[in-house]
């Protein structure tokens, strides 16, 4: 995109705007709709934040798509020297804006359960994701450890993942097995996770339950969600962690679900583990 005639007061005089139009909260969502990583920027404050966007999107041949931004954002507000590029302005090219994928790790692990290893399957995880060929796709979120029925809802909606991995619990009934107040386990029925999932259909793709007998609750989700894994029937820890060591290697390269799915059985095998049948990948509809 063309910017001859960018002066150092018209940049300066764009930065005052920015600052008279935009609050920090609002500068953060402008970088977000440009496809800027905030953090990146450097700085403390709105001045800076502002100083340097500015900055980074003149360095890079793009400063016209966020004087579009502001003059669709604040119609109102007299920015600098806009007739000489109202133009430019009319009819930008598209912003790019990359999603990231966000995984969100659940676990449970009850007191009066056989404990597992729960948080050398998530440092496993993200060591996969931290050394993928196509790591920046991914954002693996904090993980909600010991969780209790009330705290599902909220980390979905806190969280707004793609791919929700839940590992811990389950029994031969088909239930999963989350934590009461006291620590102890509390059982959740195949049909009020698939309710609580159905009301995030439109933004989960992928879950994953590394769990015993998880293939009913798995069954029950995919009638709203696309991809679902489950379990047979038991499943060691070592069996469950080498599926999520081969599950997320190959979603890491780019690899479908279905795909990573098979990768995640064959490293159940590669440990020389009899136990690479137990997980089944269970589609919608």
């Amino acid at each position: 995109m063309e910017e001859k005639g960018i002066t150092p007061q018209f940049l300066s005089d764009l930065r005052r705007g920015i600052l008279d139009s935009f609050s920090l909260n609002e500068i953060q969502s402008l970088c977000f709709d440009l496809g800027v990583d905030y953090e990146s920027l450097g700085g403390e404050g709105r001045e800076a934040k502002a100083r340097e966007l500015i900055a980074y999107l003149h360095r890079r041949g793009r400063l016209l798509e966020l004087i579009r931004y502001c003059v669709e954002a604040r119609p109102n507000y007299p920015w600098p020297q806009m007739n000489r590029y109202a133009s430019s302005v009319a009819q930008p090219p598209p912003v790019q804006v990359e999603v990231k994928i966000t995984i969100l790790f659940l676990s449970a692990d009850p007191t009066d359960a056989s404990r597992l290893r729960l948080g050398e399957e998530f440092r496993e995880i993200n060591e996969q994701l931290r050394l993928a060929r196509y790591r920046e796709k991914f954002n693996l979120s904090l993980p909600y450890l010991s969780l209790r029925p009330r705290d599902i809802s909220r980390a979905l909606l806190e969280a707004q993942p793609q791919i929700v991995h839940f590992s811990g619990h389950g029994t031969s009934e088909g239930a999963l097995c989350f934590e009461d107040e006291s620590g102890k386990a509390h059982f959740v029925q195949p049909e009020a996770l698939a309710g609580l999932f159905k009301q995030f259909a439109e933004q989960v793709k992928c879950v994953v339950l590394n769990a015993c007998y998880a293939e009913h609750q798995a069954t029950a989700i995919a009638e709203h969600i696309d991809y679902v894994v489950g379990m047979k029937r038991e499943i060691s820890d070592k069996a469950a962690i080498a599926f999520s060591v081969g599950f997320y290697q190959a979603l890491g390269a780019g690899k479908t679900v279905e795909e990573a799915f098979e990768l995640g059985r064959i490293q159940i095998m590669l440990q020389g583990v009899p136990e690479h049948l137990v997980p089944v990948l269970i589609k919608k509809g």
